[in-house]
């Protein structure tokens, strides 16, 4: 097969729109894994589009004005860990550091990982959490998405052929945010069931998400909703009815399968268990701050 190494986001997609049948490179923790396995074999006529030189790609940024940071999506989970983006996006760097071992981190990137859309993808739920707006580019152009808009169900999103996932643009969150998983053992695991949790004390938000517990990331709206009503948002306090009914709701949405890795039954327990945490952790350490 060709390769094309790409070196601006123009170059990438015009490649895509003249061989439309191209797979596009970046870290190859997942694309390699398919191949090797058989799963995938692109066609003859198709290209490697490499976009790991791509500037854009690899680079993030923060915009104090806007309370956000966009964040590239050729950009590893290795640097997701280091300072200062590490606390600009903590529930970011907390489910990059579950990723697989120092050479995946080193390699995997935050586009690869919504390109592949795995239900247990680590960075998904924390998107989904912090309503996280992905830029795509085309030969038409360029647009953004809610990233939930884009997950259509397992390792299938809404993208059309020809398009580029560019960077990703989060809230800077004034509150907190963790993520937390289960898996079979305590590292280099793909999740039984994940979530991530957002409490936005400046717009009294609260943001759950849930991963590998359904055909794609899952947020349960009347779960948050109600918890952030119990909420003494000047403490940060809550009663501990209120997390363990937060908890409930949240296992109650999920809608997880049986399969080799866990029964449906022990996924709904750990999503509830996971999200009782999560918030007692959370409320914890933001009333300290308080």
């Amino acid at each position: 097969m060709a390769v094309f190494v790409a070196t601006d986001v123009e170059s990438a997609v015009q490649r895509l729109d003249d061989r439309p049948d191209s797979v596009v490179l970046a870290g190859g923790t997942d694309l390699m894994v398919e191949v090797n396995d058989g799963r995938l074999r692109p066609s003859p006529d198709a290209d490697v589009v490499a976009v790991n030189r791509v500037a854009e790609l690899r680079s993030w940024r923060h915009d104090s004005a806007a309370a956000t940071v966009t964040i590239g999506a050729a950009v590893t989970y290795s640097e997701m860990l280091d300072e200062p983006l590490a606390t600009l996006a903590p529930a970011l760097a907390e489910a990059a550091r579950t990723v697989g071992s120092p050479q995946i981190r080193n390699a995997g990137t935050l586009g690869g990982n919504l390109g592949t859309c795995s239900p247990a993808g680590d960075g998904l739920p924390v998107l989904a959490a912090l309503d996280a707006s992905v830029e795509i580019a085309s030969v038409a152009g360029r647009r953004s998405v809610a990233v939930l808009d884009l997950m259509k169900g397992p390792k299938r999103t809404t993208l059309e052929p020809g398009d580029l996932i560019v960077s990703f643009t989060l809230p800077v969150v004034d509150g907190w945010q963790g993520y937390a998983k289960v898996g079979v053992r305590n590292a280099m695991v793909i999740a039984i069931a994940s979530t991530c949790l957002v409490l936005d004390r400046q717009r009294q938000r609260v943001g759950l998400a849930l991963g590998s517990v359904g055909p794609t990331v899952l947020r349960v709206p009347a779960a948050e909703t109600k918890f952030a009503a119990a909420l003494d948002w000047r403490t940060m306090t809550a009663e501990r009815d209120a997390v363990q009914a937060f908890g409930d709701g949240a296992a109650q949405t999920a809608a997880p399968i049986d399969d080799h890795r866990s029964s449906a039954e022990y996924r709904r327990h750990a999503i509830g268990v996971l999200t009782r945490r999560l918030a007692a952790r959370g409320l914890d350490t933001a009333g300290r701050a308080a």
